[in-house]
């Protein structure tokens, strides 16, 4: 069944079908709050197939789970080697053991060299190597640097 033509109808419809009471659903479609109505309207046949539609919808992409996928893997492994596909039959394995949680992928970041990405103390450098990181980034505070709290420099002036 297409979308319903009366767009409040839909909005009705969707609310149902997402668990909302008539009176709720009525509410939420733009009309005024009135049991009456929203229990008439729920009884619509229209909306009654509208809404089991979107159900359907919704239950269908709930039954994909974990098990589903291990069983579609292990079809897809069996006919590729059944295929002679011995590169798809390691790629189906390898799926199903990444799904399982056997093989979990570690990834390194690195930098733009491709090495590691380093960590500089700053309390190591020379003043102008801090003068010249501060003219690149703007102002560094350090732990324990009164400074921190004020990174403008704008605080009150001890006097």
């Amino acid at each position: 069944m297409p979308v319903l033509r009366n767009s409040r109808h839909e909005k009705f419809a969707q609310a149902l079908a997402k668990g909302m009471n008539a009176t709720e659903a009525y509410a939420s479609a733009g009309y005024k709050g009135d049991r009456t109505a929203a229990s008439r309207l729920s009884t619509n046949v229209n909306i009654g197939q509208r809404v089991a539609e979107v159900q359907g919808r919704a239950a269908r992409k709930a039954e994909v789970t974990m098990d589903s996928l291990l069983v579609e893997l292990e079809e897809a492994r069996a006919l590729a080697i059944a295929e002679k596909q011995t590169s798809a039959a390691v790629s189906a394995t390898m799926g199903k053991a990444k799904l399982t949680g056997l093989i979990i992928e570690k990834r390194e970041h690195t930098g733009r060299n491709g090495g590691p990405i380093q960590t500089i103390d700053l309390t190591k450098l020379s003043g102008d190597e801090l003068a010249q990181l501060e003219s690149i980034f703007g102002p560094l505070a350090g732990p324990g640097d009164d400074d921190a709290a004020d990174p403008a420099g704008e605080g009150a002036q001890a006097g």
